[in-house]
């Protein structure tokens, strides 16, 4: 993203945010060819994944959505087999390697290992800030963890691209973090918004004043309207960012608090859990990420996180789509009678069937007496002959008997699930 460089105060970031839609969605189907050329000539993983994929004709949403999704755990696998043998720490989705290409690399749970460039703002975080209201000249306290994961560097660098000066807090010390926001006067924080209730608590039983915290970034836990409300009572105005530390920004609120906008340098798609297929506007699915970043090209990456996208753009004048935001995870793997059930074998089921439009798998009973039985959206409900055969399916694709209910269109909740474990564990 451009760094702003105006010192005029303006309601957005820059111009990519007001864009027609039209031009926003020409200028990533253009530089997505070019990316998956890239991914594929520089990054080792994607030239075998891709390597019978002719990128020049990846040019449209459709052509993306039948590129395979490479999910977190698939990524982690990979890391872990490229390291045993001695090759590449990222599992050859890297296009650089360590020197003055990378200056750090940082660690996720699992272990993954994610490389960060050299590009100012690599995170693309300094966008959220405007959004949140943080200006240029401004100090700002980030409490991110600054070892191992990429929080901190990733707000830091940021920061620094839009102009502001930053104390790295990190995390703990609550008693030290109260003094030193009392004595340098920052213009917000940045951090979990756990963490900044629990310092805003300290300082009012340590009785110190912290009259220059006015505004917040928040990321890294879920952030509900009971405790934003409880920020703003305190004086605070938070907002809130969905990041990973995978692709870095992927999407931020605004001044309107509805929804949250997706940043300019990625192409989101919501699918079915479980599969790569894309689920229709206001459905609620699998967010799938393909960036821009040349250093580390993930293309089609599963987050693993559910979301919608919403219809309508921003009141606050920005053009791009917006999602609901975070709304759970859409890892749905179940254990039935000793044998895993899978998301995408409903999907196998489904697609076997042209008179079905959804289905949703529910687990019922208690544990060693389990129950399960699929319900599927469809327009021939009193087709008995249909209700056989995907019972049959069933059996075919789970090696599980179950029943089958036949449901009409838009009966099945828009929550995501695929698989719902309904079961009592008492």
């Amino acid at each position: 993203a451009p760094t702003l460089i105006c010192p005029v105060p303006m309601k957005h970031y820059d111009a990519l945010e007001t864009r027609t839609p039209t031009a926003r969605e020409a200028a990533l189907m253009a530089a997505l060819p070019a990316q998956v050329a890239h991914a594929k000539a520089h990054a080792p993983a994607f030239a075998e994944l891709l390597q019978d994929v002719d990128a020049a004709r990846v040019d449209s949403r459709a052509a993306l959505a039948r590129l395979p999704v490479i999910r977190k755990y698939e990524l982690l696998e990979r890391q872990k087999a490229a390291r045993a043998a001695g090759g590449s720490v990222f599992g050859g989705f890297s296009t650089v390697g360590f020197g003055r290409a990378m200056p750090r690399v940082f660690a996720s749970p699992g272990t993954i290992y994610e490389p960060e460039g050299t590009r100012p703002d690599y995170w693309r975080m300094a966008r959220t800030m405007y959004a949140a209201g943080f200006r240029p000249g401004e100090l700002i306290h980030n409490c991110f963890s600054y070892h191992f994961t990429p929080a901190g560097s990733m707000m830091e660098t940021g920061a620094h691209a839009l102009g502001c000066t930053v104390f790295p807090g990190g995390i703990g010390q609550t008693e030290q973090q109260v003094g030193a926001m009392a004595e340098l006067q920052p213009a917000g924080y940045i951090g979990t918004p756990s963490f900044l209730k629990i310092i805003l608590e300290k300082a009012a039983e340590m009785g110190v004043l912290l009259p220059s915290l006015r505004k917040a970034l928040v990321s890294g836990e879920a952030f509900p309207p009971s405790l934003r409300d409880w920020m703003t009572a305190h004086g605070v105005d938070a907002y809130q960012c969905y990041a990973t530390a995978d692709v870095g920004l992927i999407a931020y609120e605004t001044s309107a608090r509805e929804g949250l906008v997706l940043d300019e340098g990625v192409l989101v798609e919501i699918v079915r859990p479980g599969t790569g297929d894309p689920v229709p506007e206001g459905e609620v699915g699998e967010l799938v990420i393909t960036t821009l970043n040349p250093e580390y090209p993930l293309i089609r990456f599963g987050t693993g996180d559910l979301s919608a996208i919403l219809p309508g753009a921003c009141p606050t004048g920005r053009t791009g789509q917006r999602i609901k935001g975070w709304m759970g995870r859409a890892a749905q793997t179940t254990k039935i009678r000793g044998m895993f059930v899978h998301p995408a074998q409903v999907a196998e089921i489904v697609k076997r069937f042209p008179e079905v439009s959804k289905a949703r798998l529910v687990v019922t009973g208690e544990m060693a007496n389990d129950q399960m039985a699929l319900h599927v959206e469809t327009d021939h409900l009193a087709n008995d002959a249909l209700r056989l055969k995907l019972a049959e399916a069933v059996r075919d694709v789970t090696k599980l008997r179950g029943d089958v209910h036949l449901v009409a269109p838009g009966s099945l909740a828009n929550d995501g699930k695929v698989i719902e474990d309904a079961r009592s564990y008492q």
